[in-house]
């Protein structure tokens, strides 16, 4: 009995050595296991740190494009007439058309009372008729005292009486017939025509009235026709051309191709501004009066074009983000942009034509942010990708 008591001991202070063996081995082996992870993320935050975003690169293109003008300025009538009355005193009858109403040479407008015209150019018909008859009379006396003068049957004095009476009832014919062609062009007064085919813009006439010569009863837009007056910078009258198409946009409407006629051969000396006169020969919708922008075409010329998802705008200056050589790194680079035609904006100057820079997503990038270049197009169209550890 007192030999087992020792032994029973000695296997008891074992098992207790063997645990305290297992637990320090458990131990070891879970703070390797947390060593080995803390290690794997600090490694995955650097490759996360070394690579922000996924990016595409692009590169400028050179080519042709189309050079235009920019300009506002308003829609004019290209000729107004101001049609009057010429007659004097007389009262308005008739107003035959009104605003907006599209007129023919010649046409009837208006008319005024023509009564007591019409009666003075009948008395003086009546009165004409009677002078040629004297004055037939007249003629026929003095032929028999033309042909009596040699004979000495008549008098010298009578001869001269006859051939002066001749003389003065031709004369007094002559008379009467500018009479009644003076009172005949008042007639024709009476009645207001179109001088020219167009449109009548405005109306100020009024049955009842009595009018005064060189009062205005109509304005006519001659032809129908209208302009576009632009307001260019002096600087850039000289790249118009005589001829060159423009296209014209209204206020609220479609465009309207039209055709340079004029560039005016004066400067305002207060804007510096200069008119270029484009006609308008379809104005379609375009009304006399009417706010219009519009663009000369002048052309083509090479140009260094980028996408515009290309292009960053910071602080009022547009930016491009270029990649370093070996294709980690980025730095913003200032460019000057020009024009622009669908998604591609011009590149006035900043930016080398072998540059590459990124496409899409330079909105999420800093100077020396580090990418990962992929082919293609990021996944996210205008914007970087989030690149994976």
């Amino acid at each position: 009995m007192n030999r087992r008591l020792p032994r029973l001991a000695a296997t008891a202070r074992l098992r207790a050595a063997v645990a305290v063996a297992g637990a320090f081995l458990v131990g070891h082996a879970a703070a390797a296991d947390a060593s080995g992870a803390s290690g794997d993320t600090v490694a995955k935050a650097a490759v996360a740190q070394r690579s922000a975003l996924t990016v595409s690169l692009v590169s400028p293109l050179s080519g042709d494009w189309p050079q235009r003008l920019v300009a506002n300025g308003n829609i004019v009538a290209w000729q107004e007439a101001v049609i009057g009355a010429e007659a004097t005193g007389l009262r308005l009858t008739d107003v035959l058309v009104n605003v907006g109403d599209r007129v023919k040479r010649g046409q009837l407008l208006a008319k005024l009372k023509d009564d007591t015209l019409a009666a003075d150019v009948a008395q003086i018909q009546a009165s004409l008729v009677e002078a040629q008859a004297a004055a037939e009379e007249a003629r026929a006396n003095g032929d028999r005292a033309r042909q009596m003068q040699s004979t000495g049957m008549v008098t010298a004095q009578q001869i001269q009486q006859w051939l002066t009476a001749e003389q003065t009832a031709r004369a007094r014919v002559d008379a009467l017939k500018a009479r009644l062609a003076a009172e005949q062009l008042r007639l024709a007064q009476t009645r207001v025509l179109a001088p020219d085919q167009g449109i009548i813009s405005a109306r100020s006439a009024t049955v009842g009235a009595v009018v005064q010569p060189g009062q205005e009863l109509f304005r006519l837009i001659r032809g129908g026709r209208l302009e576009w007056r632009a307001e260019v910078p002096a600087a850039e009258l000289s790249r118009i051309r005589r001829g060159g198409v423009v296209r014209v946009t209204p206020a609220g409407g479609t465009a309207i191709e039209g055709q340079v006629r004029l560039v005016a051969p004066t400067v305002d000396a207060l804007t510096r501004n200069g008119l270029v006169y484009v006609d308008l020969p379809s104005p379609g919708e375009a009304r006399a009066g009417m706010f219009a922008r519009g663009e000369f075409d002048l052309g083509t010329a090479k140009a260094l074009t980028l996408p515009q998802s290309a292009v960053v705008l910071r602080d009022g200056f547009s930016f491009v983000a270029r990649v370093s050589e070996d294709q980690s790194k980025v730095s913003l680079t200032k460019v000057a942009t020009g024009r622009r035609v669908g998604e591609r904006v011009e590149i006035v100057s900043g930016l080398d034509p072998n540059a590459r820079v990124v496409a899409a997503g330079g909105g999420f990038l800093s100077d020396g942010d580090t990418v990962r270049v992929v082919q293609g197009s990021p996944a996210v169209a205008g914007a970087g990708t989030p690149a994976k550890p």
